[in-house]
């Protein structure tokens, strides 16, 4: 990428440069291009790979993503010990470092595989695909991949699942949506978290409705609450319906 430009397009510099040589910095351009595209294509063959995976077995795969701290593995943690033995689980979570979540998760009914990616901020396709065999029992209908903490990331990399779920939690703010549009205009279910703190904040519950469907008219919009149960039965109902 050119120093004085941020836009990530190549430019072809025409300067008079008096003291030293011309510098031509589109081939720079063209190598982080290409770099990137062979990243993206060999990660969407792998992601039509777990797809296909998923489909064969009568797996639904959900890619719940968020920013930290929006509760999304104390969402799971509930959302598992009320399907134990109703429906057959697994979970995938992602974090850059530590097994925190997975051992959360542990002992609630479904076999959990935690993935550390080091520095990177996002799973990809082939480590899910690596994670399939450890994680995946005989009978498994729903597959939840809790990606790493980030609304931006995440958004760019199929894994092969069968939909995005984006969580926000009203300690975030209204207008998330319309500042990390990529995420909520992807996924076709927002869950709005720890709704029993809304008497104590000024979140605007209707401006984040509003906002989340002039990002995606039509988005399916869960308010609820995991730690006092509230708005839970129609979250796991919805689920229900997935198998």
């Amino acid at each position: 990428m050119c120093e004085n430009c941020e836009c990530g397009t190549a430019h072809d510099h025409k300067h008079d440069h008096k003291h030293g040589h011309p510098h031509d910095h589109t081939h720079k351009h063209v190598e982080v291009i290409t770099l990137e595209q062979k990243i993206l294509s060999h990660n969407e063959k792998t992601a039509a790979q777990n797809k296909d995976f998923f489909s064969k077995n009568g797996i639904t795969a959900v890619n719940i993503i968020s920013s930290p701290g929006s509760g999304k593995t104390y969402l799971l943690e509930k959302t598992l010990e009320a399907l134990n033995g109703e429906i057959p689980c697994a979970v995938i979570t992602g974090d850059l470092q530590t097994d925190n979540d997975a051992a959360r998760l542990a002992n609630k009914g479904a076999p959990v595989k935690q993935i550390q990616t080091g520095t990177g901020c996002h799973l990809d396709a082939k480590q899910i695909a690596d994670s399939l065999d450890e994680v995946v029992e005989a009978g498994t209908k729903l597959l939840f991949i809790e990606n790493v903490g980030n609304l931006v990331c995440p958004s760019a990399f199929n894994l092969g699942e069968n939909f995005k779920i984006a969580l926000l939690s009203v300690t975030e703010g209204e207008d998330k949506p319309l500042k990390y549009p990529t995420l909520f205009s992807q996924a076709p279910v927002t869950v709005i978290t720890k709704t029993d703190l809304t008497p104590y904040l000024d979140c605007d519950m209707k401006t984040l409705r509003d906002n989340l469907r002039t990002v995606h008219p039509g988005v399916f919009i869960f308010e609820l609450s995991a730690k006092s149960g509230d708005g839970m039965n129609a979250w796991l109902n919805y689920l229900r319906t997935l198998i």
